[in-house]
């Protein structure tokens, strides 16, 4: 009586076993995530919604044709790497988007996740969205600014050239006011001009078109033409400008960079209204140059500091503020700086001010100041005040 008892106890066991596992293969394969699961570089099992994303089968995953490293490209090899450095140390990753390479040689944007269940040989668990529609949509947006900015130029050129003209005829008829009103129009023309070229350097960048020269150029050259057109515009503060002790000669595109240095000086001016000095700083080391750019405005929250440098972010909501803009200009500057080899960071607190710190690589032959560049002013440091 109780061998009958144990083996019906081990039959209802059993199929409460495989209800549950009916359910749980159930659920894996109706959803929208592709799922898997892995082995070190192995991938040993995986629902039919990722077999769908890659154009594999259960075929191929029986026959060991699916290893992880022929379905990441090489382009994503380095994230895939700290993603398993991530996973062996925390047992999880923070989700990343790549692309995977699918069984007909195509690629697949997604957005990847895991976790990890086993110490000794890594096991762990994927979860793959398709993040084509998404990346689809960011490439609509872009081409869609880049045809924007490019139909705002052509006007933006003739409105210049109208408003020089009208500058000069309204000149001649000796009326008041007639300086105060042409500067503010200069300025309201600059800033524009300025956020059309934003836009057209973003979408640039983000397909991958946005050229850059080489050339030998003087940092402190540039520096010292950028500071004038700021000041000709914005002539409620003061730029004070510390030319570096010797060639700070580097290696790039002379216009990108001077952009780089347009951008970190609008925003000091931009988010500094009742500090009006701005000081601006170059130092040059055996190896490196860097332009120090201070501002005694509202400062940058420390949480926030980290996410400055991307595309669109604004450290205050447009809504909330009154400082105008769409949160280019650090995008910008992080890109041309990182195109160069360079870095860049900031010291802020609420309140008090920012720092912009940024480093480039000295050229190979700055040792040849002389030929390269012209002489610096007795090898001292010089203040000069815009």
């Amino acid at each position: 009586m109780s061998t009958c008892t144990d083996i019906d106890d081990q039959k209802r066991t059993e199929e409460t076993l495989r209800q549950s596992q009916k359910r749980v293969d159930l659920l894996m394969n109706s959803s929208i995530i592709g799922i898997f699961c892995a082995e070190d570089d192995e991938i040993v099992c995986a629902n039919t919604t990722f077999l769908r994303m890659t154009g594999n089968s259960q075929e191929d995953l029986q026959q060991r044709n699916v290893p992880w490293a022929t379905t990441t490209p090489a382009l994503a090899s380095s994230f895939s790497q700290q993603a398993y450095q991530e996973m062996v140390a925390h047992h999880c990753m923070t989700p990343f988007e790549m692309e995977l390479v699918c069984k007909d040689g195509s690629h697949l944007p997604v957005l990847l996740g895991g976790i990890a269940f086993h110490e000794e040989v890594l096991q762990g668990v994927g979860f793959v969205m398709d993040n084509s529609a998404c990346r689809e949509l960011e490439q609509r947006k872009d081409t869609f600014l880049g045809m924007i900015s490019h139909e705002l130029k052509t006007p933006l050129a003739s409105l210049k050239l109208q408003t020089q003209f009208l500058r000069k005829k309204l000149e001649k008829q000796d009326l008041p006011n007639v300086e105060v009103v042409c500067a503010r129009m200069d300025t309201q023309l600059h800033a524009v001009t300025r956020l059309v070229d934003e836009l057209l350097d973003v979408s640039h960048i983000q397909t991958g078109k946005l050229e850059y020269a080489q050339e030998m150029v003087d940092l402190d050259e540039i520096l010292e033409e950028v500071v004038g057109v700021i000041q000709g515009v914005h002539t409620t503060h003061t730029i004070m400008l510390r030319h570096a002790a010797s060639p700070a000669a580097v290696v790039g595109d002379r216009d990108r960079l001077a952009r780089v240095f347009l951008n970190l000086l609008s925003n000091a001016i931009k988010y500094a209204p009742d500090a009006p000095l701005i000081e601006v700083g170059l130092a040059t080391e055996a190896s490196a140059v860097t332009i120090s750019v201070r501002d005694q405005g509202i400062g940058i929250p420390r949480e926030l500091q980290g996410r400055i440098f991307e595309r669109f972010y604004r450290a205050v909501p447009l809504q909330q503020c009154a400082f105008p803009g769409l949160g280019m200009g650090l995008y910008i500057v992080a890109e041309i700086v990182r195109r160069h080899g360079g870095t860049i960071r900031v010291e802020s607190e609420k309140g008090k001010g920012s720092i912009f710190h940024v480093t480039f690589p000295l050229a190979a032959s700055r040792r040849g100041g002389p030929e390269v560049l012209k002489e610096k002013r007795d090898g001292q440091d010089s203040i000069k005040s815009v």
